[in-house]
C-alpha cells in the first residue's frame, strides 16, 4: 500500500471511530441525548477537529446515525436528524478552521447549535416556546457539553496528541 492510500485509509479508520464513540455515547445517555430538551454530552467531542480533518465527518455520521437511530426508537423526528446533524457538521468544520486558535475550537459548535437547534424544536416538535428562550436553553446546554466538558477533554488529549493522533498530510 502506498503512502497515499494509507492516509486514507487511516483518515476513514479515524472517522469510523470517532462517528461510533459519538453514537455510542449519545445511545448510552439516551435519556438526555434525544428530544426537545437535551444535553447531549456527546457534543463535546466537537473539540476533535482541533486535532484531526477526520473528525469533522466522523461528528457528523455520529450525529446522523445517533439521530436515525432515535427516529426510529421514536425519539426524533426527520428534521432533527437532518438539521440537527447539520447544526453539528457546521460546528465542526468551524471548530477545524479555527483550531491555530485553541480557545476559540468550541464556540463554532455552541453557535451553531443555539442558532439551528431551536427552530428544530419549533417545527420538529411544535415547541410552543419563543425561539430567544430555546436559543437560552440549547446555549446553556452547548455551553455545557462543549464548552465545560469539551475543553477538560481538549486539554487531557492535547497532553497525548503525538500518540492518539497522528498528524496527517490532509
Amino acid at each position: 500500500m502506498n503512502k497515499k492510500d494509507s492516509q486514507k485509509v487511516h483518515f476513514m479508520a479515524q472517522a469510523s471511530m470517532i462517528a461510533a464513540i459519538y453514537t455510542a455515547l449519545t445511545l448510552a445517555l439516551s435519556p438526555v441525548s434525544y428530544g426537545p430538551v437535551q444535553f447531549r454530552i456527546s457534543e463535546a467531542l466537537c473539540i476533535l477537529p482541533y486535532f484531526t480533518p477526520a473528525a469533522v465527518p466522523g461528528l457528523f455520521l455520529g450525529c446522523l446515525i445517533s439521530n436515525g437511530i432515535g427516529a426510529a426508537m421514536g425519539t426524533t423526528v426527520a428534521l432533527d436528524m437532518i438539521f440537527g446533524s447539520l447544526a453539528t457538521l457546521i460546528g465542526a468544520l468551524g471548530s477545524r478552521a479555527v483550531r491555530k486558535k485553541r480557545w476559540l475550537v468550541c464556540i463554532p459548535p455552541i453557535l451553531s447549535n443555539t442558532i439551528i437547534v431551536p427552530w428544530v424544536l419549533r417545527y420538529a416538535y411544535g415547541s410552543p416556546d419563543m425561539i430567544p428562550f430555546m436559543m437560552l436553553t440549547v446555549g446553556i446546554g452547548e455551553v455545557l457539553a462543549v464548552g465545560v466538558l469539551g475543553n477538560i477533554l481538549l486539554a487531557m488529549l492535547e497532553r497525548y496528541k503525538g500518540r492518539i493522533f497522528r498528524q496527517m498530510a490532509v
